[in-house]
């Protein structure tokens, strides 16, 4: 396993255990992160208007399409490590 899917998995799990809960923007731009680590670029149709979370998700993923599995983990840890995990 390379140094970065290590420090990654670390991250992702001392994102569980922050002591304070991160705003609504820092959730959705974890979530982003972690998704496109993980997933690669967002796929599927966007949630309906009635689906606010789930739209907000889909447009935070969105937003980094294109963006290499490499790069989501290396700003996933430095967004982690920035709250104090």
């Amino acid at each position: 396993m390379s140094d970065l899917k290590s420090a990654f998995e670390t991250a992702v799990a001392a994102s569980k255990s922050l002591a304070e809960r991160p705003d609504n923007a820092t959730l959705l731009r974890i979530y982003a992160l972690y998704k496109q680590a993980t997933e690669g670029d967002v796929s599927g149709r966007r949630p309906g208007f009635t689906d606010l979370v789930g739209r907000a998700k889909y447009d935070a993923w969105a937003g980094l399409q294109g963006t290499s599995a490499d790069d989501a983990m290396q700003a996933y840890i430095d967004l982690i490590g920035a709250l104090g995990g």
